[in-house]
C-alpha cells in the first residue's frame, strides 16, 4: 500500500495524549508491534472534518501514513506516520464556525427578524479573525453569552442558528482544542450538511 493522507491532533509539547510518541516535523515514526485500533499504531483521521471528533491537543498536523492501516468510520490506524504540515488550529475553527454559522442564519432571522443577538456573534467572531486582539476576544465573549441565551429559548427550527453562532464567538476565546471541539459538537447530522461541511473546511484549510 502506499502513502495516504490525514489529519491528527497532538499536545503542546509535541506528545501523542495517548502514549509516549515525541513528534518531529517530516521524521517518520514506526510502530513495532500490532494494530489495533484505539489501542497499538498512529491513529489519525482520513479528513480534516473527522479529525475534529479527537482533539487530542491544541496542535493540528496534517499527516502521511504507509505500512500496514486499519480503518474504521471515521479514523485509521497505521504502521508508520509522519507530520508534514502544522495548521492554525483555532483561525481555522473561528473561521469554519463562522462559515456554519452564517448558512443558517436565515432561519434564524426569518423566524425572529429583530432579533440581532445571533448576527453580532458572528460579527464579532469576524473581527477578532481579521484583528485578533484582546479588546476583540472580550467582545466575542460578551457576544457569545448573548447567543448563548438565544439558543437556549429559540425554536428548534431556529436554534441551529444561535448556537453556531455562539460557538464561532466561543471559539476565540477557547484553546485551539476546545475551539475545534466545538466546531466538531456543532457539526450537522444530515449527509449532504456534513458532505457540505467536509469542503467548506478543505477550502478553509487550502487557503492556509
Amino acid at each position: 500500500m502506499g502513502i495516504i493522507k490525514g489529519y491528527k491532533f497532538i499536545q503542546d509539547n509535541m506528545k501523542s495524549q495517548n502514549g509516549n510518541t515525541e513528534w518531529k516535523l517530516k521524521q517518520w515514526k514506526k510502530h513495532k508491534g500490532q494494530l489495533i485500533m484505539c489501542e497499538s499504531g498512529f491513529h489519525a483521521s482520513k479528513t480534516p472534518l473527522q479529525s475534529l471528533n479527537y482533539p487530542y491537543g491544541n496542535k493540528w498536523f496534517m499527516i502521511e501514513a504507509k505500512g500496514q492501516i486499519i480503518r474504521d468510520k471515521d479514523k485509521f490506524c497505521a504502521q508508520e506516520m509522519r507530520l508534514i504540515k502544522e495548521l492554525p488550529t483555532k483561525k481555522i475553527s473561528v473561521e469554519f464556525a463562522i462559515a456554519c454559522a452564517e448558512r443558517c442564519l436565515k432561519n434564524f432571522e426569518k423566524k425572529y427578524p429583530k432579533d440581532k443577538r445571533p448576527r453580532q456573534a458572528i460579527q464579532a467572531a469576524k473581527n477578532w479573525l481579521k484583528n485578533p486582539n484582546e479588546e476583540n476576544r472580550k467582545k466575542a465573549e460578551s457576544a457569545r453569552l448573548a447567543a448563548w441565551s438565544v439558543a437556549e429559548s429559540a425554536a428548534w427550527s431556529a436554534r441551529s442558528a444561535a448556537a453556531s453562532a455562539r460557538l464561532a464567538a466561543w471559539s476565540v476565546a477557547e484553546s485551539a482544542r476546545l475551539a475545534a471541539w466545538s466546531v466538531a459538537e456543532s457539526a450537522a447530522e444530515s449527509a449532504a450538511e456534513r458532505k457540505w461541511q467536509e469542503q467548506k473546511l478543505k477550502q478553509i484549510i487550502i487557503k492556509e
